[in-house]
C-alpha cells in the first residue's frame, strides 16, 4: 500500500540519488492520490530538488509548505537557504530566516 511512509522512503532515495525529476514525480502522485505530504516529504522533494540544482524549483515547493499548512523544520529551511545559495539569492535567503 502506498502512503505517506512509503512515499518519504521512495523520496529519500530519489535525494540521495540526485534524482529531481523523479522525486517531483513521486511528490505529484502523491496529491493525485490523495496521500497526506508531511515536513518529511517536502524535505525530500526540496532537498532532491536543490541537489539537482533546482533552485527556483525548490524555493516554491519551500512556499508551497506554507499554503498547505505543513510545518517546516530546520531541514527545510537549511535546504532552503542552499537553495537561494545556489541561485545567488543571498537577501532573499535573509529573509527565511
Amino acid at each position: 500500500e502506498r502512503n505517506t511512509m512509503t512515499y518519504s522512503a521512495a523520496l529519500s532515495a530519489c535525494e540521495k540519488g540526485e534524482q529531481w525529476v523523479h522525486a517531483l514525480q513521486l511528490f505529484r502522485e502523491m496529491a493525485d492520490g490523495r496521500v497526506e505530504r508531511s515536513t518529511i516529504t517536502y524535505n525530500a522533494a526540496v532537498s532532491a530538488c536543490v541537489k539537482g540544482g533546482q533552485w527556483v524549483r525548490a524555493l516554491q515547493l519551500f512556499r508551497q509548505m506554507a499554503d498547505a499548512r505543513v510545518e517546516r523544520s530546520t531541514i527545510t529551511y537549511n535546504a532552503a537557504v542552499s537553495a537561494c545559495e545556489k541561485g545567488g539569492r543571498w537577501s532573499e535567503a535573509l529573509g527565511l530566516l
